[in-house]
C-alpha cells in the first residue's frame, strides 16, 4: 500500500521530533500516538457571518412635545435654584425706586416717574434672562452638562428656547409685583398695567437670546457670569433714567440695548393717553430682536455641544 493510505507521524509543534519513515511493521506493537493537530481554520462561510445588528435609536422627539418638556424641567428647577434670587431681583429693584423716589421730580405722571418703574421693573428680566441664564449655560458647559442634552432625542432649538422661556416666565412675579409697587409709590395708574403680558415674555426672549450666546459662547464660566453681570448693569443703568438726560453716546449705547424697548413701551402706558402704536412698535422691536437672538443661541448650543 502506498503512504497516502497509512498514518505518518507527525512531529511536534515546536519540529523537536522526527516524522516516521515508512510503514508501520504489522504486530510490532502499539503505534505511537500522533501529535494533536492543529484546529482547522474557519471555513469561508464562518468568516462571512454578518454582524450582529446595531440597536435603533429611539426616534427624535419632534419640536413642540420636546420643548414643552424641557421648559417644565427648566421651570422646576428655577423654582427650586433660583427662587431666593427672584427675591434679591424683585428686593433690588423696590429699593431702587425708593431710593429714586427722593430724586427725581414728585410730580404725578412725570416722565422720571415712568422710567424709573418701567426701568425698575423690566430690570428684574435683565436680572434673570439675562444675568442668571448666562451663569446657567457657563456653568453646564464648564460640567460637561451639554453631554447630557446632546444624548436626549430632543432637537437643539427645543433646549434653548425651553431654557429661556422658563427662565423669562419665572421672571412675572417679581415683575407684576414691582410694578404695582411703583405704580402706587410714584402715583401712577394701574389700568394698563396688563401690557406685562407682551413687554415680559418679548423683553424676555431678546434678553435671554442673548445671555444663553454669551453662556455658551464665554470660554470660562467666570467670564459667562461676567457678562451676565455687565449686561444686568446695563440695563439697570441705562432703563431706570429717561432718555432726555442721557448724552449722546450713552443715548445710542441705550438704543442698541434689548430691554430699553421693552421699558418705552411700559414708559407709554403710564401716559393719559398712551400711543398704542408707539407701543405696538416698542414690542415689535423686541420680537424682532428675539428671534435672532434665539436663533444665535441655538447655533451656540450646537457648537458648544460639538466641541465638549
Amino acid at each position: 500500500m502506498t503512504d497516502g493510505h497509512l498514518g505518518l507521524a507527525q512531529a511536534p509543534p515546536d519540529g523537536s521530533g522526527a516524522a516516521g519513515t515508512g510503514p508501520a511493521a504489522p504486530g510490532s506493537g502499539p503505534a505511537a500516538s500522533p501529535a494533536p493537530s492543529a484546529s482547522p481554520a474557519p471555513s469561508p462561510s464562518a468568516a462571512a457571518a454578518p454582524a450582529p445588528a446595531a440597536v435603533a435609536l429611539a426616534p427624535r422627539v419632534p419640536l413642540f412635545p420636546a420643548l414643552a418638556a424641557v421648559y417644565r424641567a427648566q421651570l422646576s428647577r428655577a423654582k427650586v435654584a433660583r427662587l431666593p434670587l427672584l427675591f434679591v431681583a424683585t428686593f433690588q429693584s423696590i429699593g431702587i425706586m425708593v431710593l429714586m423716589r427722593g430724586v427725581v421730580d414728585a410730580e404725578a405722571r412725570s416722565s422720571e416717574a415712568h422710567a424709573v418703574v418701567a426701568g425698575s421693573t423690566v430690570l428684574i428680566v435683565a436680572f434673570v434672562a439675562l444675568n442668571l441664564l448666562a451663569q446657567y449655560f457657563g456653568q453646564l458647559r464648564a460640567t460637561g452638562g451639554l453631554d447630557h442634552y446632546a444624548t436626549l432625542p430632543v432637537p437643539p432649538a427645543a433646549v434653548v428656547l425651553g431654557a429661556a422661556g422658563a427662565y423669562a416666565s419665572f421672571t412675572v412675579p417679581g415683575t407684576v409685583v414691582t410694578a404695582v409697587t411703583g405704580s402706587l409709590l410714584f402715583d401712577l395708574p394701574l389700568t394698563h398695567l396688563w401690557i406685562l403680558v407682551a413687554v415680559v415674555p418679548l423683553s424676555g426672549a431678546a434678553l435671554a437670546g442673548l445671555g444663553a450666546v454669551l453662556g455658551l459662547l464665554a470660554p470660562r464660566p467666570e467670564l459667562a457670569t461676567l457678562c451676565g453681570q455687565l449686561g444686568m448693569s446695563a440695563a439697570l443703568l441705562l432703563g431706570v433714567l429717561p432718555a432726555e438726560r442721557m448724552p449722546g453716546p450713552v443715548s445710542f449705547a441705550r438704543d442698541l440695548l434689548p430691554s430699553t424697548y421693552g421699558v418705552e413701551a411700559l414708559m407709554e402706558t403710564f401716559a393719559p393717553a398712551p400711543d398704542w402704536a408707539a407701543v405696538l412698535a416698542d414690542l415689535g422691536v423686541c420680537a424682532g430682536v428675539g428671534v435672532p437672538a434665539l436663533a444665535a443661541a441655538t447655533w451656540a448650543y450646537r457648537r458648544a455641544a460639538l466641541r465638549s
